[in-house]
């Protein structure tokens, strides 16, 4: 029996209105009970729905009839499960007659609309089954009916129904685009307006371009729908068809091409058009960026148009005119005002510039830029030379490989800037330096620096304009942040001097700037900032302490960053004696109360990782003061709203969120915890990664938090985070087993695997981001490579294969769909570029999994063979010569390690792979003859019996490459160390099968290898055991030989290892007593740096070289 008051609710009337407007309370508690009452009434759902139904079509209040649609659609559709199923058939009969009526006789426009959604969503959910087949006669008769408020509805709901019905409506394509055009001429701007709708929603939802062009007639008539709009005044309308302008653009940009002309003209003109609003012109502009970013549907199409890319680059920069120079702006004490009198237009502009730099490519906009930027520089109005300056900040980045070769003009232009009359242009000259300095760099500080930094030190100077100071101090990071680090000493003294003033004399704002950059300063030089260590230290231990109040939070917060940077740079020797004084204020500091929006604590977590790396093992004792809140930072869940998109009230819209629309569901999630979560994951990697066996206490909490972030969707960075740790941890364990900790154990790493692996191996096969696959790949083959073999179950060897193979075969898809934009009809070589770029990224994923078959095959060899057979298959067309040379090198190193590691896999393997390998290693690309030559090497020495056959062309194309006149060039020397010692192997293994007199000739002229220290070690080794041996191939060449080995002594521990440094000097020994070898030995001696005469005289004393 149903309790009295749903019986009283669902009697309907005025009783079902009061629920209605509890139901529509803000306040939460009054709204609540209702709530819980609404939710009671489902359980009848033909009554309920009949409720709905009558509030919606004769209540006298508008808002109830509005709310009472919204929430009839959500109980019949939405809800879970939905009460559609539920109702009668009766009752569904009459919700779509009732539905129908409404739309015929509603006359509010709020609450039509609500109808429309409602009969759209009902239609979704039965359409194909069971139907509803009067609908679409109905809404063809309306449509045709005349009525301009019954045809907009109409025109509405079959907009609506094309984003999920389109195979059914398809069929009635001719009828819908000869009713589409009329309605796009109407009288009505209603019908016009929702024509309009209607056309790009089919656009959008068509698959075949086909039948898309069978709308491409009425590209016209919808241009003149937004133009006729704006004729009348009408912006609110014309931006609704801007807007659905930029849909089509996203979805289909090759819709427009034939028509693209007058197309981009027209909005173009819009754009332009100063007596409109910003949001239209913007709007405008926004569809002409979004076609210029649709690389992947339409490559090259923008680019080809005649004197368009001229036209959108002079159109965005007079947006950059939106700019005042507001008394704000001068009052620097913080960063609060930095954009006081900046438009919303000069916002979006920057904006813009940035997006069409990347898309279009520097051979598209430097042309432009260059007709343009220099006039403008010189213009009497301050706001063109600021606005030249802000565009060269904004493409940087994407035309960075055309202005590399413009430097000389790009700093002149810097210069004039720094050195303006007006303080905001010199500010821009600080911002577009700043960037410069960033994606031009470190060329464009290699180049210019003693013009560059002399100006910006004499920008901190200006006093009388903060903002000027502090920015200044900004470009000095960007500038210190990519240099080589042997162009700063000359400027340290007076650099470090003017930031020490600034520091004690400037305004907060420019402190903050100050000790970012002495923070960066100190990055780079390194051990030469002790020189200035005693004087810097003290100054930021007293603002450290000093800066207590709110409003100092930030400038105590960069204090610390910098004291962390400091002691990277100077050493843990250097900071020894501050470091038990620096901890104890960081442990004050986590102790202390802080706001939740207090910048000092996401400082602490990286300045705690920074000390930790600076003071190694010595960091323990404190490892205790930073784990607590790093790990509750760790822990941070995010902040996640989800809700139907049309209740979106924009209550959200700062810029702490990002919304994301998932079908008709909207999820707002709260960045700013977020990226606290993101740099403690990271932290709390380096804290694993540098403490190994010391971080031990901590493993288990640390595995309970980033193991299952492995799968955390909300962001990729922590995902990342969570790959990089997990092979860390499993490191402390053993490193802690190795050295027989208390209690750790073989059991205990294998307990640890059975935690981290299985789902590393998951979340592999569920990773969405290409860029995080690199990181989960790596995790993989680190583990590998450092458990034993019984600590990895077969299922987990057949699972980890089996996401490698998927991965594979998701790379050659997307290798395929680059293919097709080569294919298109604007492709050209810009987007080649691009396309590239793309390949490269690709190449890093290969690299990845070959490493990983490569880990995989050394720990278990033959064992492993038939998994990585499974994968060959998909390996194997890299070596088509077709593919790129880094795709080809990859290939090749699979099957090395094969060759390596697999005794099966070289014999049932050797004749398929070896002609490959020699007609590889006369690639014109150094690294993959490297792993070619490399891989002869590897079968010539395993199995030397399998190698025989093939040793004359073997030796024939190794000789090329070790005698080649660019042989000792830095590009090639890997590849001609690597041919060396597969020398060496054909000298050791074959030497009855060529002429070994010739071949130790060859050897020992290409002796010592200093490139590829593995190679290097082997070959040296091999030297000293052929001299040992008294081996007349190499005892006959005495002099030459002491020469080599003095050279490899010289080398210290890099060129040959401890064992064989100390054999070889008593060979050396040896050898000072025979005349022609002394002088040798003597004549190689003085041609040594000090460095490497130290190592040979420590090997010649019978010790070890510290360092070489």
């Amino acid at each position: 029996m149903e309790s009295a008051d749903v019986s009283a609710a669902l009697s309907g009337g005025a009783n079902f209105e009061t629920l209605v407007a509890q139901l529509m309370l803000p306040d939460n508690e009054g709204r609540s009970n209702a709530e819980a009452l609404f939710a009671r009434l489902k359980a009848h759902p033909d009554a309920l729905s009949g409720c709905l139904l009558a509030t919606m079509r004769t209540s006298g209040n508008m808002a109830h009839r509005q709310f009472a649609a919204v929430m009839l659609k959500r109980v019949l559709c939405k809800d879970d499960p939905p009460l559609w199923a539920k109702c009668s058939a009766q009752v569904q009969a009459h919700i779509k007659n009732e539905l129908l009526a409404a739309l015929q006789e509603e006359a509010d426009k709020s609450v039509a609309s609500k109808v429309c959604d409602t009969i759209a969503e009902v239609a979704s959910e039965i359409f194909e089954s069971p139907g509803w087949p009067e609908l679409p006669p109905f809404l063809f008769g309306a449509i045709q009916s005349g009525q301009p408020r019954l045809m907009e509805a109409s025109l509405v709901v079959l907009a609506s129904l094309a984003e999920y019905h389109m195979e059914v409506l398809r069929t009635q394509l001719p009828t819908l685009v000869q009713i589409f055009g009329t309605c796009l001429g109407h009288a009505s701007h209603e019908v016009q307006l929702a024509s309009l709708r209607a056309i790009s929603n089919f656009i959008q939802a068509l698959d075949e371009p086909s039948d898309r062009d069978k709308f491409s007639h009425m590209i016209p008539g919808m241009l003149a729908c937004i133009g006729g709009s704006l004729n009348r005044g009408d912006e609110l309308a014309a931006q609704e068809g801007l807007e659905v302008l930029i849909e089509v653009a996203e979805a289909h940009p090759r819709f427009l091409r034939k028509q693209l002309v007058d197309v981009v003209q027209a909005v173009l003109q819009i754009a332009r058009a100063e007596q409109l609003d910003d949001a239209t012109r913007q709007l405008a502009a926004e569809f002409l960026v979004t076609l210029c970013e649709a690389r992947e549907k339409a490559p090259g199409m923008m680019r080809k148009l005649p004197n368009f890319v001229p036209s959108l680059f002079e159109m965005l920069m007079t947006f950059l005119m939106d700019v005042e120079d507001d008394p704000l702006w001068h009052s620097a004490d913080t960063d609060q005002h930095e954009e006081a009198g900046a438009g919303d237009r000069f916002q979006f502009g920057q904006e813009c510039l940035d997006r069409i730099s990347m898309s279009l490519g520097g051979n598209a906009i430097v042309p432009a830029a260059g007709q343009l930027l220099p006039t403008w520089l010189r213009d009497a109005d301050w706001r063109r030379r600021h606005a030249t300056l802000i565009c060269l900040a904004q493409i940087a980045e994407g035309c960075a490989k055309l202005m590399q070769k413009q430097l000389g003009p790009l700093t002149d232009m810097c210069l004039s800037g720094l050195q303006d009359s007006h303080p905001k242009v010199r500010w821009a000259a600080c911002q577009a330096l700043g960037q410069m300095c960033t994606d031009l760099g470190p060329e464009l500080q290699t180049a210019h620096h003693a013009k560059l930094l002399p100006a910006l030190m004499a920008l901190m100077d200006d006093f009388n304009n903060p903002r000027v100071q502090a920015h200044a101090c900004a470009a000095t990071v960007n500038f210190a942040d990519n240099v080589e680090e042997e162009l700063l000493p000359p400027y340290l003294d007076s650099l470090i001097m003017k930031l020490l003033v600034l520091l004690q004399h400037g305004k907060k704002l420019v402190q903050e700037g100050a000790l970012t950059a002495m923070a960066s300063i100190a990055d780079s030089s390194k051990a030469l900032f002790i020189k200035y260590y005693d004087t810097v230290m003290p100054l930021l231990s007293s603002i450290l302490v000093g800066a207590t109040d709110k409003a100092h939070r930030l400038l105590r917060a960069k204090a610390l960053e910098c004291i962390s940077l400091v002691a990277m740079a100077v050493g843990r020797d250097r900071f020894r004696a501050d470091a038990v004084k620096v901890m104890q204020l960081l442990q004050q500091l986590q102790a202390s109360e802080m706001d939740t929006d207090d910048p000092t604590l996401g400082y602490m977590l990286q300045a705690g990782a920074r000390l930790c790396k600076c003071l190694g093992q010595e960091f323990l004792p404190y490892l205790e003061i930073v784990m607590p809140s790093l790990l509750a930072s760790a822990k941070i869940e995010p902040e996640v709203k989800v809700r139907d998109a049309e209740e979106d009230n924009n209550d959200d819209e700062d810029e702490d969120c990002e919304k994301i629309l998932v079908g008709d569901r909207l999820i707002t999630i709260r960045t700013s915890s977020l990226e606290e979560k993101v740099t403690a994951c990271n932290m709390l990697c380096c804290y694993a990664e540098e403490l190994r066996e010391g971080f031990l206490p901590y493993v288990q909490p640390v595995t309970e938090v980033m193991v299952p972030l492995l799968k955390f969707w909300f962001h990729e960075e922590v995902r990342r985070a969570a790959a990089n740790i997990v092979p860390e941890l499993l490191h402390s364990v053993v490193a802690a087993s190795s050295k027989q900790a208390a209690g750790v154990n073989d059991a205990a790493v294998a307990q640890l695997m059975g935690v981290i692996f299985p789902p590393l191996i998951e979340a592999l096969g569920k990773e969405p981001d290409v860029d995080v696959l690199p990181a989960m790949l790596d995790a993989v083959s680190s583990i590998v490579d450092v458990v034993e073999p019984s600590m990895l179950q077969e299922e987990w060897v057949g699972s980890s294969f089996e996401k490698f193979s998927k991965i594979l075969s998701e790379a050659d898809e997307r290798r395929q769909e680059r293919l097709k934009r080569q294919g298109t009809e604007d492709f050209d070589e810009e987007e080649l570029e691009a396309l590239e770029e793309e390949n490269q990224a690709e190449e890093e994923l290969f690299d990845q999994v070959a490493t990983c078959l490569g880990t995989f095959l050394k720990k278990f060899g033959d064992a492993v063979l038939p998994y990585v057979e499974r994968v060959m298959g998909q390996i194997a067309p890299l070596l088509d010569k077709g593919r790129s040379h880094e795709e080809r090198r990859i290939a090749v190193c699979v099957v090395d390690d094969l060759l390596e590691h697999s005794p099966a896999g070289r014999a049932k393997y050797a004749a398929q792979v070896v002609p490959m390998l020699l007609e590889s290693c006369a690639a014109a690309d150094a690294d993959l003859r490297q792993c070619s030559v490399y891989g002869l090497g590897v079968l010539a020495s395993k199995s030397p019996e399998l190698f025989r056959p093939y040793a004359d062309g073997a030796l024939k194309q190794v000789l090329a490459i070790v005698q080649h006149p660019a042989a000792k060039e830095e590009d090639n020397e890997m590849a001609t160390d690597n041919a060396v010692s597969t020398l060496g192997k054909i000298l050791e293994f074959h030497s009855d099968a060529v002429d070994a007199a010739a071949v130790a000739a060859a050897w020992l002229g290409a002796l010592p290898l200093t490139a590829d220290h593995v190679e290097a070690q082997s070959q040296h080794e091999l030297l000293v055991r052929l001299l040992e041996a008294r081996d007349p191939r190499v005892s006959s060449s005495l002099p030459g030989v002491a020469a080599i080995l003095v050279r490899v002594l010289g080398g210290g521990t890099r060129l040959c290892s401890a064992d064989v440094g100390k054999r070889g000097a008593a060979l050396l020994a040896e050898m000072l007593s025979m005349p022609v070898p002394a002088d040798a030995i003597a004549t190689a001696g003085a041609a040594m740096t000090p460095k490497q005469q130290a190592a040979l005289q420590a090997y010649m004393a019978g010790g070890v070289p510290d360092d070489a």
